[in-house]
């Protein structure tokens, strides 16, 4: 990870146009490919940011101090450094992953032993399935053969979403795996993270966790 304290300007070139006036702000650029610009407040959220896969261009010469992140759909963010007060870099190494609380671990043992609650001749690839970032969940395949990775949370917000979406970028790399679609499965998923969901073609599944565990027929609802 490179870690970077400076005061700049950001211009975001792509769907539409959005212009950060210059400022001081913290720029991280992850080993994963990821860029983001945080400022002292908004808690972990970015202003703005560019998800792997991407390549950051530093400028030499006259466009020193301007960096240029393009990414695999032409759009682009223009970071032009104006004062760099830190500038360092550090190796953090393969992170095991969240450790799931005692409910979502229990959700995703039940949900791959019963697998075919997602629908009729699904069938489970492997619990836990190891991608550079951290392991999915459960990776499965449809009734159709298709991948299929899912992310399982007690209550679905955006940061699982968000979750998702870097495991399928990393995910649909694979050639053995491509194309692999998402599922995002909980027992609350919150309006906001249901609408980025189908924004990004990721599919919602609400689980009763009492049904799993076998109180009740099995009841998995997709939306």
């Amino acid at each position: 990870m490179r870690l970077v304290i400076a005061r700049c300007t950001v211009d975001y070139v792509g769907r539409l146009t959005a212009h950060l006036p210059s400022a001081l702000r913290l720029i991280l650029v992850k080993a994963d490919g990821s860029v983001s610009v945080h400022a002292d407040d908004r808690a972990y959220k970015p202003l703005n940011w560019m998800s792997p896969p991407c390549t950051v261009r530093e400028g030499t010469g006259e466009d020193a101090g301007t960096w240029t992140v393009l990414n695999k759909a032409g759009e682009r963010l223009v970071i032009t450094l104006e004062e760099t007060l830190h500038d360092s870099s550090h190796e953090l190494g393969v992170d095991p992953g969240l450790v799931k609380d005692g409910v979502e671990a229990h959700l995703q043992a039940l949900l791959a032993d019963q697998i075919e609650t997602l629908g009729p001749g699904w069938r489970l690839v492997r619990r836990e399935y190891p991608t550079a970032i951290g392991p999915v969940d459960i990776l499965c395949r449809d009734a159709a053969g298709a991948t299929v990775a899912v992310e399982i949370k007690r209550r679905g917000e955006i940061d699982g979403v968000e979750q998702l979406t870097r495991y399928l970028e990393l995910l649909n790399r694979d050639p053995r795996l491509a194309p692999v679609r998402g599922l995002f499965a909980a027992q609350e998923i919150k309006p906001q993270a249901r609408v980025l969901a189908i924004d990004r073609g990721i599919d919602c599944v609400t689980l009763d966790y009492e049904s799993l565990r076998g109180f009740d027929d099995v009841d998995a609802r997709l939306f």
